[in-house]
C-alpha cells in the first residue's frame, strides 16, 4: 500500500520536531516549508535541516518559507521552546543545502503537479494562505489540512486564542475558508495527550539515536513547562496532526463549523466553533433544534483522542529508527 503524500508546514519546535520523527517512518513527506512562528525563519529553518540530517532523509526537501504573518508582527515562544526554538538536543550544524525555491512556491508547484497531496500544517498558517491567494487552483487539488492549530475550548496564547492561530489569524482565515477538506487538531484535543515521566522512560528504553534526541526534546519541553506554568508534561500537539493522517481512527472528530476572528481585542485568532448541536444533546435538548441554526460544517473537529494507541504507534515508530 503506497503512504500517503505529505507537505509538511513546520516551525520546529519540539512537538514539529517529533512530528516530523513520526511522519518520516509512514507518510511520503514530500516536502518540508519552515515559517516564521516558534523562533524566528531563520531559526526553525535551520532546525529543520537538523531533524532531516538526523533522521537521515536529506532526500525530504526544505524550503524556507515566510518570515512574518500576513498583517501582525511576528510572535515568537522562546518560553516554550528556547531562544533556538528547539533547545535541548545538541546537534551538529546543518550541512544540507536548502531547495531553491521559496516555500509558497513549492507548495503551489507540487500541489499543481501531484494528486491527493495532503498538507500538515503545524505552526502558522501563513505559508498555506500565501499559496491559496498566488494560486487559487490548488484548493482544488489539495486532498486535506491537517492542522495544528485553534481550539474547541480554550486558548493558550490568550484565554481565547492557541498559538498558531493568534500568530497569524487573517492566514488562518483564508484556510478555513479555502473550501478545502480539513481536519482541526486542536487544543482541546491536544491536552488530553501528554508527555509524563513514564512516556519518557519508555522513550530512553528504545535507545537509539532518535529516540535519545526524542528524550532531550521531552526533557528540556517538561522543564519549561514546570517553570512557566507549575506543571510538569508537555502536550504532544503537532505529532496527533501527523497521527490523524496515519490512522484516522485514533481520533474522534464531529463535522462543524469553524470561523477565525480576525478583528482586534480579546477574541483576536479565536476559532469560533460551532457545535451546539452537541452541546443541545448533552443537556437534552432536541438535535433537530440545533441542526437548523449556524453555518454548514467546514472542518471536522477533534474531541477525543485514544491515547495508548497514539503512544504505541509513537513507541513503534521510534524502533524503526534502531
Amino acid at each position: 500500500m503506497s503512504k500517503p503524500k505529505v507537505i509538511i508546514d513546520t516551525d520546529p519546535g519540539h512537538d514539529d520536531a517529533m512530528a516530523i520523527v513520526l511522519a518520516a517512518q509512514h507518510l511520503d513527506i514530500l516536502g518540508i516549508t519552515p515559517v516564521s512562528g516558534n523562533q524566528s525563519i531563520d531559526k526553525v529553518t535551520n532546525n529543520a535541516l537538523k531533524i532531516v540530517e538526523l533522521l537521515k532523509r536529506t532526500d525530504i526537501p526544505v524550503a524556507r518559507g515566510a518570515e512574518r504573518p500576513l498583517v501582525k508582527e511576528p510572535s515568537y515562544a522562546p518560553y516554550a521552546h528556547g531562544e533556538s526554538g528547539m533547545d535541548g538536543p545538541n546537534l551538529p550544524a546543518p550541512v544540507t543545502p536548502l531547495h531553491p525555491k521559496h516555500a509558497v512556491d513549492f507548495i503551489i508547484d507540487t500541489v499543481m503537479s501531484t494528486d491527493d497531496v495532503t498538507l500538515i500544517p503545524v505552526g502558522p498558517l501563513t505559508n498555506v494562505a500565501l499559496a491559496l491567494r498566488r494560486e487559487p487552483r490548488i484548493a482544488k487539488r489539495i486532498k486535506e489540512f491537517s492542522i495544528m492549530g485553534g481550539s474547541a475550548t480554550h486558548g493558550n496564547s490568550t484565554p481565547a486564542a492557541e498559538f498558531n492561530i493568534w500568530v497569524d489569524p487573517e492566514a488562518a482565515h483564508a484556510v478555513f475558508t479555502s473550501g478545502v477538506p480539513i481536519k482541526m487538531i486542536g487544543l482541546n484535543l491536544t491536552l488530553q495527550v501528554t508527555a509524563d515521566d513514564a512516556m519518557i522512560a519508555r522513550c530512553k528504553q528504545i535507545n537509539n539515536p532518535v529516540a535519545r534526541f526524542v528524550v532531550d526534546l521531552l526533557g528540556f519541553y517538561a522543564d519549561k513547562r514546570k517553570r512557566v506554568s507549575g506543571g510538569s508534561t508537555g502536550a504532544l500537539h503537532d505529532p496527533l496532526a501527523v497521527a490523524a493522517v496515519i490512522d484516522p481512527s485514533l481520533i474522534e472528530f464531529h463535522d462543524l463549523h469553524v470561523a477565525v476572528d480576525t478583528r482586534p481585542g480579546l477574541t483576536n485568532g479565536m476559532t469560533v466553533v460551532d457545535y451546539r448541536h452537541l452541546r443541545g444533546a448533552a443537556f437534552g435538548f432536541p438535535q433537530e433544534a440545533f441542526n437548523r441554526r449556524g453555518e454548514a460544517p467546514n472542518a471536522q473537529v477533534a474531541f477525543r483522542a485514544d491515547g495508548p494507541r497514539f503512544f504505541k504507534l509513537f513507541y513503534d515508530t521510534l524502533e524503526m529508527y534502531g
